[in-house]
């Protein structure tokens, strides 16, 4: 069945480019109104005009563009103000935005590296959560999305700023999701999997990007994520996989 997301309202961030950006598609064809925040004026120029030529194919999205680095922590609660004051309330949010940082030993890992993945990966996303996590109570079925990644639970080598940024990630949304529990609130991680991406290609340049899925399919399977009639929470769903798995403690 086709999800009808019409009159919901949804925040997407790193919405100019890969995932973040066919996410935002994707809740716009559904009937969504997004809010699409990225750094690159551009890319969200871009998006714009995508969702408004499916908007004129069908009447349904549309989509607010929002300029904003996300290491402008002030720029993100001002995000939160601008929308209660226009809408009232936001029924979805896709924390997607991140950065990789280096692929090195960790010994070889620069400070500024460390610290602009943790500032992007997990204070902006913390303080998105802040920002707008009065909103999303307001709604009648909230649904928050925190993007994530499998390298929170496998913990390769060489990928210690990012897999790290990922693990506080996912467990800042599950302690969310049990301090919500209650409320018509869900909220998940997803895990996209290895996805077609310039992230991608940064982290494994030699692969060939045509053997991965495009973020397209990906945002496909996350997309039921935003339903009202979504009952999970806390959980991670696995793209890869099409299903939700849930946490184990250390044995």
């Amino acid at each position: 069945m086709t999800l009808d997301l019409s009159g919901r309202l949804a925040v997407v961030t790193g919405a100019s480019r890969g995932i973040g950006y066919s996410m935002a598609k994707e809740l716009a064809a559904a009937g969504a109104h997004v809010i699409a925040v990225a750094r690159t004026v551009g890319g969200l120029e871009e998006l714009d005009d995508q969702i408004k030529a499916e908007h004129a194919r069908t009447g349904k999205g549309e989509a607010t563009l929002v300029p904003l680095d996300l290491a402008d922590m002030a720029g993100i609660d001002r995000l939160g103000g601008a929308i209660h004051e226009r809408w009232g309330k936001l029924d979805i949010l896709v924390a997607n935005a991140a950065v990789l940082g280096v692929i090195s030993p960790i010994g070889h890992v620069e400070a500024k590296t460390f610290e602009k993945v943790m500032t992007i990966n997990v204070t902006a996303t913390w303080r998105l959560i802040r920002s707008v996590d009065p909103l999303l109570r307001l709604s009648d079925a909230g649904r928050a999305i925190i993007m994530s990644s499998n390298a929170a639970h496998s913990a390769r080598a060489f990928w210690a700023p990012y897999a790290a940024s990922k693990a506080a990630v996912e467990t800042m949304m599950r302690s969310w999701a049990h301090e919500t529990q209650s409320l018509p609130l869900r909220v998940n991680a997803a895990d996209p999997g290895a996805t077609r991406t310039a992230m991608r290609a940064q982290a494994v340049p030699g692969e060939d990007p045509e053997t991965l899925p495009h973020p397209s399919e990906i945002a496909r399977r996350i997309l039921p994520l935003a339903s009202p009639e979504l009952k999970e929470t806390g959980l991670i769903f696995q793209a890869k996989h099409n299903r939700f798995v849930a946490y184990q403690q250390p044995e």
